[in-house]
Formats: C-alpha cells, sequence, structure tokens
C-alpha cells in the first residue's frame, strides 16, 4: 500500500488537483457582514459613487461584486493559468462560494494550519521566478515586484496577504485528505491495463512499462481520489449552510 506522506511529488501533483478543482489561487477576502435589506446590485450614491453591489451570501459572509473583479486580477497573476478566454464569472462566483465556505472553516482551526513569514517568503520567491510576465518587469527585484503587481492592481501588502491565506487553506484541506489515502498495487495495476494500455494502443504507440510509471499512476489516482473528497465536504457545507446567489434588484434577506 502506498500513502501520499510518503511521496513529496505526489504531494505537489495533489495539491495542485486541488487548486483546480476549488478555484485557487485564494482570495483572502476580509468578512463582511450584510446588514438587512440592503439593495444587491450597485447604485450610485448621492455623489455619484458606486456602491459595491453583493452577488452573494455564504453563512452571513459577503461576495462583493468587487470581489469577483479581484478574483479575476488575483488569477491573472498565476503562472499555471488558463487562458484568458477561458474565465467564467459565472465559475469565478462558484469558486469564491467554496473557498468563502472553506474559509470559515479554517477560522475553527487556525493554529493547525498557521504558516511563517519564512515559508511565505520561499514560495513568493519561487512564484516570482515562475510568472512568465515577470522577466520583462524583473521581478527579481523588489522595485519589478512591486510594480508587476500594481500593473495587477494589488500592494506587496495586499498580495502577501493573500497568498499566505492560499498557503493555510491548501494545508487545511492536506490535514483533511490527505493523511489516509492509500492506493494498492492492485488499483494502480488496474489503471494501467484498462486505462493506459488502450490509449496507447489507440494512438498506436508502445506503452512504457508498468514499473517506470507506477509512480505517474498513483499521482492520477491520488488527485481523483482527493478531488472527490473535496467535492464530496464542499457539497456537504453547502447543504449545511445558507448560501444565496443574488440576482440583480434582488434584496438581502
Amino acid at each position: 500500500m502506498r500513502s501520499t506522506s510518503q511521496n513529496p511529488g505526489t504531494k505537489r501533483l495533489l495539491l495542485l488537483q486541488i487548486f483546480i478543482l476549488a478555484g485557487w489561487p485564494l482570495l483572502a477576502q476580509e468578512r463582511k457582514s450584510v446588514p438587512p435589506a440592503v439593495p444587491l446590485t450597485a447604485v450610485p450614491d448621492s455623489r455619484g459613487t458606486e456602491i459595491d453591489g453583493v452577488v452573494a451570501i455564504v453563512n452571513g459572509d459577503v461576495i462583493l461584486e468587487s470581489d469577483v473583479d479581484e478574483e479575476k486580477r488575483f488569477e491573472a497573476i498565476q503562472p499555471y493559468r488558463g487562458s484568458a478566454a477561458e474565465y467564467s464569472r459565472d465559475r469565478a462566483v462558484q469558486r469564491l462560494i467554496n473557498r468563502t465556505l472553506i474559509l470559515q472553516q479554517a477560522a475553527l482551526e487556525a493554529d493547525q494550519i498557521a504558516v511563517s513569514n519564512e515559508d511565505l517568503d520561499k514560495q513568493l520567491g519561487t512564484l516570482r521566478k515562475d510568472i512568465p510576465e515577470c522577466a520583462t518587469f524583473h521581478c527579481d527585484t523588489d522595485a519589478g515586484w512591486q510594480k508587476y503587481l500594481a500593473s495587477n492592481g494589488f500592494t506587496e501588502r495586499e498580495f502577501r496577504d493573500r497568498w499566505r491565506q492560499r498557503m493555510q487553506l491548501l494545508k487545511l484541506i492536506d490535514i483533511r485528505f490527505r493523511n489516509g489515502i492509500h492506493i494498492s498495487d492492485e488499483e494502480i495495476k488496474d489503471y494501467y491495463e484498462r486505462t493506459m494500455l488502450p490509449e496507447y494502443a489507440r494512438q498506436k504507440a508502445t506503452p512504457p512499462k508498468l514499473d517506470t510509471i507506477s509512480q505517474r499512476i498513483e499521482e492520477v489516482l491520488l488527485q481523483q481520489r482527493v478531488s472527490g473528497l473535496l467535492r464530496d465536504w464542499l457539497k456537504s457545507l453547502r447543504a449545511q449552510g445558507n448560501v444565496w446567489i443574488m440576482k440583480p434588484g434582488e434584496v438581502a434577506p
């Protein structure tokens, strides 16, 4: 039997799968309570300034139009993101709802998921090297990094806060789901014979030997297992909680 705790490479790929499913990168939104009978569409005040509209309410915490915009800008910074054409506002709202539900759970386990400044700096240092656009801004310098973040609408402090929370929530998911997941040799062999061999045959290509690719198969199966557990957990959180997705002109309950 294999366990994820024995395989650092598996853990990294596992977390990447979680990013995709849960809608990472995580948005470090401040919790906000919506007052009763507040119009949920953006309306101008007496000075002509637009008031932020409410998009959804999750157990009393609100998601604003500005959060959706910030999600789009934050997504654009990620080194492994999809194309801009793949962005969908509806999917962004669903990701923000999922994220808020997980944030509410994270508040109950803050001590276990704390992230040190040293670990944060290490990840941000790697990120500055991985973002393609950073080469143009010379993100290897502090001034260049700050300029790049500003071009995406973030201060360095704001971005650090968001990335720290991203790391914290990944820790939470890792604690909840990674431990105790085991992939057997039989499962790996079954995947190889039922999924990989037919695909190689379809492409008329020579398949690799099982012993040379078993670790990669294990990673795929682990990703699938954790994705299923995370999906079920989010469904449970939604069912137990109170999630409202607002329509234009609707008033908060």
